[in-house]
């Protein structure tokens, strides 16, 4: 067919309006209310099902069309030696940056170097800092000491300091959220900061050199209006530190870059980044100034990180990178997939540098800046996140800004709200985490990590102001004990915990039910004894006596269970399951099931974690 007859017959289709779709979906819900299709988020957005293009929109402006953001790779071995063989065999192999990460740092993650002079000097060592490659510092509270041995070290070296590319990072509101302290009130802080800022530019750095880093919200469990509006505090409070500080704001606002976790929700990520450009131009608008575009680096999250099955992060950080360069990230730094493990060797190294040289060159995912423009779905939710991350900021600003809200506990407080939410979704699995609460293998292969032990981070030391930090945490760390205890169990007696399943009637009566519940039980490291079915009661009786297993689970049909469930609960009850669980819904059963001796109901949104923590504390 040729494309002249090709075009004509898709002219000769009908455009279909929102009412076509909406008649479908009413004809498809049959009856049930269309908010069943809505989504929402943890800032309680709605994310509508159907959206049409935004013919006004327009491209926000973040990295030229056709640039690549750059590849980070992590500096974090504590021996320094070590550290720079792993730097310079990524910048090899096609990393174009570094980010080394000092103990103790927001992003450290229990490893990271020691921010001294000696050793920024022997991690670099052999790296040509005036041949393009970027360099970004994650010092946490110790950045301003590492921020000026790297500048000491590149003036001793002889170059020039404009003809290098580093980031300082200095982001003393980010220490304070992390560490819940504060060394001293922030009218003396904000003054050492600016300070430091000036002698670096006074000494001819580029910069940027602070950091406005929305991390210790997300890895604390917050929402992502909670992140975009704690980062867009901090940064007008280093904005007004650095106007009292004598640095007109055209050049202080150049001074200033955001630093944003990325994560496998791939349209919030996007969202996320949009909406961070468009906050911070109507801050730039607000100081009468041109809107430019900022600079946004962005790491794969920490908080989706798992320990089991970490195979699963490979794809959840290729999701995330996706999402951040879509989102129009200037520079991308991923967590290795073994780094909940301990320190990633050179193949999970490998692994995260590939995961973006193969977006860049091979999906050739720069090519176009913010391909998202138009895209209703993704420009209604940009806005939404504008709007609620605004009203953050506002509540902020209205106690004092950012080091004030941290100090009196007002940005604690919203996060963990937030996170409380998102540990009942973990829980229930309503938010699975695919091989730790979904589809886990008990039988998993060990993944290797360097032999390298964690690093404590360096003392606060007595600080003039405490309050309660955002704590890192992980998602997935919940089932992850359970898992653990069950790993013991098998080293110490040679089994896991069991559980048999009492599969009532035929394979199509139970099949679902059991695969459900083998999955169920396994999340906790309790592993199922499965059967194809029994003759009767005496003969599952048996078998069950036979799997030396504690606990049973009755798996079957609805219909199967209004005839043989009591009678079977009973059974086994009586034959010594010290705890019978039901696989499904109980309905008007429930209180029959429960005298017969069925002890917990699982199914899909059931408190999952709760049930399997109880199995343990019988065990």
């Amino acid at each position: 067919m040729s494309d002249e007859k090709a075009l004509s017959l898709a002219s000769e289709l009908p455009s279909a309006s929102r009412d076509d779709w909406m008649k479908l979906v009413t004809a498809a819900l049959k009856g049930a209310p269309f908010d069943k299709l809505v989504a929402k988020t943890y800032d309680g957005l709605r994310i509508e099902p159907l959206h049409v293009a935004d013919p006004a929109a327009r491209p926000i402006a973040a990295r030229a069309p056709g640039a690549a953001w750059q590849v980070m790779q992590r500096v974090d071995h504590p021996e320094p030696a070590a550290a720079n063989a792993e730097a310079l065999h990524d910048l090899e192999n096609g990393a174009t940056g570094l980010v080394l990460v000092a103990a103790g740092a927001i992003g450290g993650y229990h490893y990271g170097l020691a921010p001294s002079p000696d050793a920024l000097a022997r991690a670099l060592e052999g790296v040509r800092l005036d041949a393009g490659v970027a360099i970004e510092l994650d010092g946490g509270r110790q950045a301003a000491d590492a921020a000026r041995h790297l500048a000491a070290q590149v003036e001793q070296s002889g170059l020039a300091p404009a003809s290098v590319a580093i980031r300082f990072g200095l982001d003393p509101l980010g220490a304070m959220a992390a560490d819940g302290a504060s060394q001293a009130p922030w009218r003396e802080l904000s003054s050492r900061f600016a300070g430091a800022v000036a002698d670096l530019a006074g000494r001819g750095f580029r910069g940027p050199f602070a950091a406005a880093d929305a991390r210790p919200v997300h890895t604390a469990g917050g929402s992502e209006a909670q992140e975009l509006g704690f980062a867009l505090a901090a940064a007008v409070a280093y904005l007004r530190a650095l106007e009292t500080g004598g640095i007109a704001l055209d050049a202080a606002r150049r001074m200033i870059f955001f630093r944003l976790a990325a994560d496998a929700d791939q349209f919030l990520t996007i969202a996320k980044l949009r909406a961070l450009r468009l906050l911070w131009a109507r801050v730039e608008e607000a100081c009468d100034l041109a809107p430019q575009p900022t600079f946004i680096a962005a790491e794969t999250a920490w908080r989706m990180m798992t320990r089991r099955d970490p195979w699963v992060n490979m794809l959840r950080a290729t999701m995330a990178v996706f999402a951040a360069g879509i989102g129009g990230a200037n520079s991308v730094t991923v967590l290795p997939f073994t780094a909940a493990l301990g320190l990633p060797d050179r193949f999970a190294r490998r692994i995260a540098r590939n995961t973006q040289l193969i977006l860049l060159e091979e999906a050739s995912l720069a090519r176009v800046s913010d391909p998202a423009a138009g895209s209703g779905a993704v420009e209604d939710l940009t806005g939404k996140l504008c709007g609620a991350a605004w009203a953050l900021f506002q509540e902020i600003e209205a106690a004092g800004g950012a080091a004030a809200a941290l100090e009196r506990g007002l940005v604690q407080d919203r996060v963990a709200g937030v996170r409380a939410a998102r540990e009942v979704a973990v829980a229930r699995r309503i938010e699975p985490l695919t091989g730790t609460s979904e589809f886990p293998d008990l039988a998993e292969a060990p993944v290797s990590v360097l032999e390298a032990a964690p690093v404590a981070p360096p003392p606060v030391g007595a600080a003039a102001i405490t309050f309660p930090p955002l704590a890192a945490i992980r998602l997935a760390e919940p089932f992850e004990k359970l898992r653990d205890g069950s790993d013991l169990a098998l080293a110490q007696t040679g089994a896991r915990p069991k559980v048999f399943l009492a599969n009532l009637g035929h394979l199509s009566d139970f099949g679902a039910r059991a695969t459900f519940a083998r999955n169920f039980f396994a999340a906790g490291g309790i592993e199922a004894v499965t059967n194809e079915g029994f003759a009767d009661h005496g003969a599952m009786v048996a078998a069950f006596r036979a799997s030396g297993a504690r606990f049973a689970c009755l798996c079957s049909s609805d219909e199967v269970y209004a005839l043989q469930a009591l009678e079977a609960a009973a059974a086994l009850g009586a034959a010594g399951a010290s705890s019978l669980y039901f696989a499904g819904r109980p309905r008007e059963r429930e209180a029959a099931l429960k005298e017969a001796g069925v002890r917990c109901f699982i199914y899909s949104g059931c408190d999952a974690l709760a049930t399997l923590k109880a199995a343990h504390d019988i065990l």
